[in-house]
């Protein structure tokens, strides 16, 4: 029986959007996208990997309702924000318990009672027995967005990368769901994402992943198998790098100039 191919990234943070769990619904979590986010996830880590992830509340709640209203207070909005993500990670949890992963659920905000409280070296020694470490409630404070969580979280463990699954194949020149002529990014320096807004992550988020030299990989979680491919190195995806020197790269060939657009990617 052939040796499995080895892993290029082996601890990882995975940042997945609220909305992800949608699904085709309209609100709320599909059942079914959570099976299959929790086998890609078993696969990983039966091939050797240290998953921990962060999720988002936006399918719970976004702080806008469908008619434009909005809560007053942005911190208001933000901590209901974070009671939506811990949700998401409880639902996570039974998910990933259910094809027979460990597990830990760790909160930002004291939730004794469902989660343990956020400890450094505890949620590191978790992910090195081979626990997958959820990490709810964002940074714990408000007006600051579950992709700044990711970056800070990814640095605090120590992850080798960021992987951002989304519903797209990756970073694009055009919105691939709108202009089929829009190509895929292969790989990109953070200061080109940044200088040509291309929307990968908020502000804030891309500049500590930068001070922390934390790469980004952004990639589709909804075909199967895909985080495993990108755990292996394929050419899965669009790599975020903090190289300036290295050119952009178009999937399938080098190029320096390139459209500017913000392509969905959650």
């Amino acid at each position: 029986m052939p040796e499995a191919p080895p892993l290029r990234y082996r601890r990882v943070l995975l940042k997945l959007s609220g909305e992800a769990l949608l699904g085709e619904q309209r609100f709320g979590i599909d059942y079914a996208v959570l099976e299959r986010y929790a086998e890609d996830v078993k696969e990983a880590v039966a091939a050797g990997a240290e998953v921990a992830l962060v999720i988002g509340g936006g399918n719970i709640f976004r702080g806008v309702s469908p008619e434009g209203r909005r809560i007053s207070s942005r911190a208001h909005a933000d901590y209901m924000g974070m009671l939506a993500t811990m949700i998401n990670g409880m639902a996570l949890q039974d998910a990933l318990e259910h094809v027979g992963l460990h597990t830990r659920l760790v909160s930002a905000i004291d939730m004794n009672e469902i989660a343990e409280p956020f400890i450094r070296r505890r949620a590191i020694r978790h992910l090195e027995k081979g626990r997958v470490v959820i990490f709810g409630a964002g940074t714990g404070h408000p007006y600051f967005s579950t992709d700044t969580a990711a970056a800070l979280r990814a640095a605090e463990v120590g992850a080798e990368v960021i992987l951002k699954g989304t519903r797209v194949d990756g970073v694009f020149t055009a919105d691939p769901e709108r202009d089929p002529d829009a190509r895929r990014f292969a790989r990109i320096s953070g200061m080109e994402v940044i200088a040509r807004e291309l929307g990968v992550m908020d502000l804030t988020a891309i500049t500590l992943a930068r001070e922390s030299d934390l790469p980004l990989l952004v990639f589709n979680m909804n075909r199967r198998g895909d985080l495993l491919r990108v755990l292996r190195g394929e050419p899965v995806g669009t790599l975020v790098h903090w190289d300036t020197s290295e050119p952009v790269m178009l999937a399938g060939a080098p190029v320096h100039e390139a459209p500017t657009h913000e392509a969905p990617t959650a």
